[in-house]
């Protein structure tokens, strides 16, 4: 009866082994479907040259903070260095820098504002959206509230991958000028980041339906 028991025993926990090792190799593949999703989506849509670059009215710089413990972020430089380099192009009418602002003391959108000022950029060129929390916010924001339905954004390439699987998602045609990234290792911890982020882009487009936490009144872009 003992013996006969254990065998039983034994059959289970491989059975049990078995099923998880299962559940991980799906929630694997799980995973680098959806990653894999924003770089198919952003085909032919990524520019790393100026000159490649369409006739684009508007711009969209993603947020991020200018300093990280204590020092110069460098996510934030580089892509201020590209949208300055896309403004000089005479390719865009409009610059909207979208990001957090969460307190009187963390403020992503005039921190961009003023460095681009500082840059050249006329300062009435430039729209500040206070409410782009996330990627999906700025993307979905820069249509509803500020009326644009043909962007480019202006961020590392793999923020602009996801960018354009929201926009495709939401009715806007957009494309992405890639900022100058990190080299490993220094952009590790974000490149996994990443890796949650598309798993959450994908399942606020195609499962939760998930709307910008913000929205209100219509700002005109050169109004």
């Amino acid at each position: 009866m003992k013996a006969a028991l254990k065998q039983s025993f034994r059959r289970w926990c491989r059975r049990a082994w078995l099923l998880m090792l299962w559940l991980v190799v799906l929630s694997l593949c799980a995973v680098g479907y959806t990653y894999l999703t924003a770089s198919w989506a952003a085909r032919g849509r990524l520019f790393d040259r100026i000159a490649e670059l369409p006739a684009t009215r508007v711009g969209l710089v993603f947020g991020t903070t200018d300093r990280v413990n204590g020092r110069e972020n460098p996510y934030f430089r580089y892509r201020i260095d590209a949208a300055v380099r896309v403004w000089r192009s005479g390719k865009l009418k409009a610059l909207i820098v979208s990001g957090d602002n969460r307190s009187r003391y963390y403020n992503e959108p005039d921190k961009m504002k003023q460095a681009l000022i500082e840059r050249g950029i006329p300062r009435n060129r430039i729209i500040c959206d206070y409410a782009g929390l996330r990627t999906l916010d700025s993307v979905v924001r820069a249509k509803e509230v500020f009326g644009a339905d043909s962007v480019l954004f202006i961020s590392q390439r793999f923020q602009n991958q996801r960018a354009i699987y929201l926009a495709k998602a939401h009715g806007i045609d957009a494309y992405g000028f890639n900022a100058r990234d990190l080299e490993p290792p220094a952009g590790l911890k974000t490149r996994l980041r990443e890796v949650g982020a598309r798993v959450k882009m994908w399942l606020d487009v195609n499962l939760l339906k998930t709307r910008p936490l913000h929205l209100g009144d219509k700002i005109p872009l050169l109004g």
